[in-house]
Formats: structure tokens, C-alpha cells, sequence
């Protein structure tokens, strides 16, 4: 009798206590006010050139690593300002990214509010792109598995790659 309650506690302190599931997390943290869309879409666009890719994260982020064609806009530095958003025509479709898609729906917003239309955010973000196993470059342009976690605690939803901080 006690092996099984203490069987059916761990069942049901686990869920509790372990990490949340990715889905989870983003639904805890995201309205879903910009749409995702999956690190398997955003590749079959990439290859096709058709969504310009927004890198949402700091600077020290993107320069460990980023996805190709990306272009830094930053978080705490983004600016409605930016030479990279004032050449970009309104009607734009735009993939917004960070480590893990929260950041990036913050980002989001504010480029619809500037009057943008098209934008998705990537489900899982850099994290999820890496875990697929699609590709990430340095700032040469060089294919590397090194990737920023930004804190320790996203660092656990990232199962592909070589961790800094």
C-alpha cells in the first residue's frame, strides 16, 4: 500500500515540478496575438528566400550564433528607427525570432502596431530550429552548433548543441 502511494505521488509531482513543456511555457508567456510558425515551415521558406528573418535577441546572442540571413533587430535595442525596418515595405512577410518564440511575439506586436501584416513567430524559436537539427552560422557566416542560451533556466529546452551563456 505505501509503495503505491509513494508511486502515484512521484506520478503526479513530476508534471509539477519538472520543466513545463515547451507549449506550455509559451502559452504561459505569449498571447498568441502573432502566429507561429514552425522551425520545419520557416525552412522550406528559407530556402525559397520568401520571409525576411528577424532576429529579436541582444547582440552578444546573434554574434555567437544565428540563422542564416537572419538580421539583428534586437530586443532591448529595438528601435522603430531601424535602417532595416524603414527599407522594408509594409506588406513584408517577416519571421520574428529569440531563443525560445516570448521575446520575439513582444517584438511582434510592435511591428504590427508600425503597421506591418505579415509577420509569424518562430514556434520554439532558435532553440527549436537547432533541436530539428537545421543549421545555425557564426558571425562569418561559418555552420556552428554553438548557441547562446540567454539564461540557465531556457537553456534546458535546448536538447541540440554546444551551450554558452
Amino acid at each position: 500500500m505505501k509503495r503505491a502511494f509513494w508511486i502515484l505521488v512521484s506520478m503526479v509531482s513530476a508534471p509539477i515540478f519538472g520543466q513545463p513543456s515547451l507549449d506550455h511555457l509559451l502559452k504561459t508567456y505569449n498571447t498568441g496575438s502573432i502566429p507561429y510558425l514552425s522551425a520545419q515551415e520557416l525552412r522550406m521558406h528559407q530556402l525559397n528566400n520568401s520571409f525576411v528573418i528577424l532576429d529579436t535577441r541582444e547582440k552578444a546572442e546573434f554574434e555567437v550564433s544565428h540563422i542564416a540571413n537572419a538580421q539583428l533587430i534586437g530586443f532591448n535595442s529595438f528601435s522603430e528607427k531601424n535602417p532595416i525596418l524603414k527599407k522594408l515595405p509594409l506588406d513584408t512577410p517577416i519571421v520574428v525570432y529569440c531563443s525560445l518564440g516570448i521575446r520575439s511575439e513582444k517584438i511582434g506586436k510592435k511591428l504590427k502596431k508600425l503597421g506591418f501584416t505579415h509577420i509569424k513567430n518562430l514556434y520554439g524559436g532558435i532553440f527549436e530550429w537547432k533541436n530539428e537539427h537545421y543549421p545555425i552560422v557564426d558571425m562569418e557566416g561559418r555552420e556552428t552548433d554553438t548557441i547562446h542560451t540567454f539564461t540557465k533556466r531556457w537553456a534546458n529546452y535546448l536538447t541540440n548543441g554546444i551551450k554558452v551563456n
